[in-house]
């Protein structure tokens, strides 16, 4: 998702020699496999958008997979951009490598200042290893090649809609868009509905990222929140989605199913301070992602 909105954004900046490797082309948990890449291609910049990722459903059932592949892909890269002298690296972290019980909205000086959430434990401590890496190389090679930003929960064109491993919000799109075609009159929803959570455009992400390197030396060696900076319950999504797909019938919710963290809204102030902010309104990226969605739908199911 984030890789598709980052070759768009840069193709409309006016960037032609680009470099995409996906998941058929290099394996990045292979340390081998991505020096040689780097050796062969010499890329200036890069943007480490691949990562294992999934909702709260695969982050209990596989920990130890969160946590070994996104932390042997990070090290790879890592030390393939020192090796191979490339000028700037974007990580991208995640809020849930905060505290649980975090007071809101969430600064980047919360960060390491409590217990994290334990349901994706694997997955955070991988992004907080990440994270306190970009501090490190920074700091111990004198430089600012490592920016990290924490956007929040991420949506758009390209997503993960697979229901066993989805986040919320493209989970949600999909059961509504199957329950209005199945015509099912009442559909249940894991949790209480009433946890927050933020949520910004794939593509907004994607131009906060180049921002971020034409104003990396106006940053300083600590990570950025980005977000929208505007959070909704989980029944409020639901509804909006729910207006979005045409679903008219009732959505009642399982308590006995986990919530995760009570809310997550990130303050995202030290970045907006340098110039960025997001473009796209939440009803806008809602539908430009249905849309896609739905010309996708076959394909999606058929996988």
């Amino acid at each position: 998702m984030l890789g598709h909105a980052l070759v768009k954004e840069l193709c409309n900046a006016g960037y032609k020699n680009l470099l995409t490797a996906g998941r058929n082309q290099v394996d990045l948990v292979d340390k081998d496999a991505v020096f040689d890449f780097f050796a062969q291609n010499r890329p200036e910049y890069v943007f480490l958008a691949a990562g294992k990722v999934g909702g709260i459903a695969s982050n209990k059932a596989c920990p130890a997979d969160y946590l070994h592949v996104n932390l042997a892909i990070q090290d790879n890269i890592f030390e393939a951009a020192c090796k191979f002298d490339v000028k700037n690296v974007v990580f991208y972290g995640s809020s849930c490598s905060y505290p649980k019980f975090c007071e809101q909205p969430i600064k980047e000086d919360y960060f390491l200042t409590g217990v994290i959430e334990p349901t994706s434990e694997g997955y955070a401590a991988a992004k907080i290893a990440g994270i306190i890496a970009c501090r490190a190389y920074n700091h111990q090679y004198g430089n600012r090649r490592f920016i990290a930003l924490l956007p929040n929960s991420m949506y758009g064109a390209f997503d993960n809609f697979d229901l066993a491993s989805s986040h919320v919000l493209s989970a949600l799109m999909r059961r509504l868009h199957e329950a209005k075609i199945n015509k099912t009159e009442n559909i249940e929803l894991w949790g209480s509905g009433n946890v927050r959570r933020e949520f910004i455009f794939s593509e907004d992400v994607a131009r906060a990222s180049i921002f971020a390197i034409d104003n990396v030396e106006r940053m300083e060696n600590s990570h950025y929140n980005v977000g929208s900076s505007v959070d909704y319950s989980i029944k409020e999504l639901a509804e909006k989605i729910a207006k979005i797909v045409g679903y008219k019938g009732k959505i009642s919710w399982d308590t006995a199913k986990p919530d995760g963290t009570a809310r997550k809204l990130l303050d995202s102030s030290r970045f907006l301070k340098l110039g960025w902010e997001p473009e796209i309104s939440f009803e806008e990226g809602l539908t430009v992602t249905y849309d896609w969605f739905k010309e996708n739908y076959f394909k999606i199911v058929n996988k």
